[in-house]
C-alpha cells in the first residue's frame, strides 16, 4: 500500500526499499549457475518442507532435518539429503536455515548442532520467534561466530510451495551475497529492515503483519458463525460487500475453506497461529500497549485447538464460536 511521504519516513527510520526478484537476464542466469550453496534446513513442517524443495529446485545442495524424521523423509524424493541429527545437517554448510515452531525450539536445535557449526557460517533464522527470543538466538550466534540474519517470512503453504514468500530480513550488508540466493529461491520479494539481526527489526515487522492477518482471520470465522446463528446465507453478505471497500480477497479465501470443508491440509495451522498471537500480545504488553483483539484471537485459537482442530487451517478458529460436541 502506498502513501505520500511514506518512503521518506521509512528511510529516516533506517529501512531500505523492498528488493524484488529481478527479471532473468543472461548475466543473472550465469551468476546463478555458479552461485550454488550447501544449505541446511532445520525444520520441515508446512513452511520448511516447501522452502527446502524450492532450494533444491534452484540447484542448491540441501540437507534437511526434522525432529519427527518421517516428516523429512519425503524430501529425499525431491533431491534433499535427509539427515539424522542437526549436527549432521549443518556440518560444512554455507547457510543454515531454521524454521521451527518457536524460539526455544530453534535454540534447542541449534545447541544440538553446535559441535558441527563452522564460525562464519550464515544463519538464516526464519522461525517466528518473537522479540525476546530473537535476542537470545542472536546471542547464540555471537557465541559460535555465526553471521546472524533475522529473516521471518510472510506467507502460508501455497505461496511457500510456489516460492512466492516475502522475506523480512535484517543482517549485515557485507554478508548478504551469501544469503540472497536462499531468499531468491524461497521468496518473490525481500524486504531489508536493517543491518543488525539482533535488534529484531524484521521480527518486529513480522509481528505487526501477523497481528493484521490474525485479526482478519478471526473476523472471517466470526462472520460465518454469526451468519449461521442468525440463519443468514453467508453469500448474501458476500454479495452485499462485493467490489466495495469492505470486500477483500483474504476474507473470501478463508471463509471458502470453512464453507467448502477444505481445512486440511492447513495453509497455516491453528496451533501455530495461537503461538504467534501470544507473541503479539506479549510484545504489546512489554511495550505498554494492550492488544485486545490479538488476545481474543489467541483465546479462540487455543479453544479451537482444544476442540481437536489444532492441525487444521487457522480459520478453523471458527469452531470456537460453538460448544464442542
Amino acid at each position: 500500500m502506498g502513501g505520500c511521504g511514506g518512503g521518506r519516513a521509512f528511510e529516516r527510520a533506517g529501512w531500505t526499499p523492498a528488493r524484488r526478484r529481478p527479471h532473468a537476464t543472461p548475466e543473472r542466469e550465469t551468476h546463478e549457475m555458479t552461485d550454488k550453496l550447501t544449505v541446511s534446513v532445520l525444520g520441515t513442517g508446512i513452511m520448511g518442507a516447501a522452502m527446502a524443495r524450492n532450494l533444491v529446485r534452484a540447484g542448491h545442495t540441501v540437507r534437511v532435518w526434522n525432529r519427527t524424521h518421517a516428516k523429512a523423509e519425503p524430501l529425499a524424493a525431491d533431491g534433499a539429503q535427509v539427515t539424522d541429527s542437526p549436527a549432521e545437517a549443518v556440518r560444512g554448510a554455507d547457510v543454515v536455515l531454521t524454521i521451527l515452531h518457536d524460539g526455544p525450539a530453534a535454540l534447542d536445535v541449534m545447541r544440538a548442532a553446535a559441535e558441527a557449526l563452522r564460525p562464519g557460517t550464515a544463519w538464516v533464522q526464519s522461525t517466528t520467534a518473537g522479540i525476546e527470543a530473537t535476542g537470545e538466538l542472536a546471542a547464540f550466534a555471537r557465541e559460535y561466530g555465526l553471521v546472524f540474519y533475522d529473516a521471518p517470512v510472510l506467507g502460508t503453504r501455497q505461496p511457500a510451495e510456489a516460492g512466492q514468500l516475502t522475506v523480512l530480513a535484517a543482517g549485515p550488508a557485507d554478508g548478504r551475497a551469501a544469503v540472497q540466493p536462499v531468499f531468491d529461491a524461497v521468496g518473490a520479494r525481500t524486504v531489508w529492515t536493517g543491518e543488525d539481526g539482533a535488534d529484531g527489526s524484521a521480527s518486529r515487522l513480522k509481528l505487526v503483519a501477523n497481528s493484521w492477518v490474525l485479526a482478519a482471520t478471526t473476523a472471517a470465522g466470526e462472520v460465518l458463525a454469526l451468519a449461521q446463528a442468525l440463519d443468514v446465507d453467508p453469500h448474501q453478505f458476500f454479495d452485499l460487500i462485493a467490489d466495495g471497500p469492505l470486500d477483500m480477497g483474504y476474507l473470501r479465501a478463508k471463509t471458502g475453506l470453512v464453507l467448502n470443508r477444505q481445512l486440511t491440509p492447513a495453509q497455516f495451522a491453528v496451533v501455530t497461529a495461537a503461538k504467534d498471537a501470544r507473541l503479539i500480545v506479549e510484545a504489546g504488553r512489554q511495550n505498554g500497549v494492550r492488544l485486545d483483539v490479538a488476545a481474543a484471537s489467541a483465546e479462540r485459537l487455543e479453544r479451537a485447538a482444544a476442540q481437536g482442530h489444532g492441525d487444521e487451517d487457522m480459520v478453523a478458529a471458527y469452531f470456537a464460536s460453538f460448544d464442542a460436541d
